[in-house]
């Protein structure tokens, strides 16, 4: 894949994040930092990608122009589909944006259909990772003692998540990437509640904004990587060297996973005393720690993207397995 063809892919990719017009300044922020990391010596680049995007600069009907390839507009809409679903099920104006850009690439309408409904599923499913609003009696707000929580079983837990994510980048499919927030979602939810918390998803949502895994932004990480790192059996092209340096997608999961894990122990742990200042600093400090953890876990992320499929990557979401 060369350049321009990456160039015109991520720019969807950020066309699909703005689509529903609800991104918060913290979110454009995460995607800013993105686009920063992701052009590394040339980042003037994806700066301006993101800035033609923000302003209007460029239309669809433009970018979509610029792919030619089959497979280079089926990753296209693929990327968009995660993109639209990083908040949930997609609203009637990510829908409307995904069929017009089907239109545009020329899609088949019933097999982009489907590609849309089964990241929608997986997405919704996601919803009960946690309950939506919690009224939180008093007592509620008090953490358990620690001589309660089990420790070893809870560092069990937060492995056993980073593991999952980790495989879930392994695996080809498109959808599969849709289901890694919602299974972060899970585990801060149930981290916060072996603390007594009871927390709702907005909190958790809020949560993983503040230490500085945006939702958006995560999946266009998740993907900018694919799309760089030789998904398409391409060369990586101009961005390549500056993700490479970074590590995989499949490190990236596992890694911002067990680091968000940990921080969510300290947090509720404490008493939900950290600044958001202290909570960024500690996710990122984390990070680099998990790196190496991912390199003892891979034989096990590796097994267990062989035994990962649609059916149970939404049980998982559900909360059944």
């Amino acid at each position: 894949m060369d350049f321009a063809t990456q160039e015109a892919v991520l720019t969807v990719a950020l066309m699909a994040a703005f689509a529903d017009g609800r991104n918060d300044e913290r979110e454009r922020d995460h995607l800013k930092a993105l686009a920063s990391s992701l052009g590394g010596a040339d980042s003037g680049d994806i700066a301006r990608l993101y800035q033609d995007v923000l302003f209007k600069r460029v239309t669809l009907e433009e970018v979509c122009a610029r792919l030619n390839s089959a497979e280079a507009k089926s990753f296209a809409y693929e990327m968009a589909v995660c993109v639209c679903d990083a908040d949930g099920v997609t609203d009637a104006r990510e829908k409307a944006f995904l069929a017009r850009l089907a239109g545009l690439l020329g899609l088949d309408a019933q097999g982009s259909a489907g590609l849309a409904a089964q990241a929608d599923a997986i997405a919704a499913a996601g919803v009960g990772a946690a309950p939506l609003n919690v009224e939180l009696p008093p007592q509620a707000a008090r953490p358990h003692e620690k001589s309660a929580i089990d420790e070893a079983e809870l560092d069990r837990s937060i492995v056993r998540a980073s593991v999952i994510n980790g495989a879930l980048e392994l695996l080809p499919q498109s959808w599969a990437s849709v289901a890694i927030i919602p299974l972060q979602i899970r585990l801060v939810y149930g981290i916060g509640k072996r603390y007594g918390y009871e927390l709702d998803q907005g909190h958790i949502r809020e949560f993983l904004s503040t230490v500085g895994v945006g939702l958006t932004s995560q999946y266009l990480e998740q993907f900018g990587r694919k799309l760089v790192g030789g998904l398409l059996g391409k060369a990586a092209g101009k961005w390549g060297k500056a993700l490479g340096s970074a590590g995989t997608g499949m490190a990236f999961s596992f890694a911002s996973t067990w680091a968000l894990g940990q921080v969510a122990r300290r947090y509720y742990a404490g008493g939900r005393q950290m600044s958001a200042g202290v909570l960024q600093q500690s996710f990122q400090g984390l990070l680099g720690e998990a790196k190496s953890l991912q390199t003892q876990y891979l034989p096990q992320i590796q097994d267990e993207a062989k035994h990962l499929d649609a059916a149970r990557v939404m049980e998982m979401v559900r909360g059944r397995v």
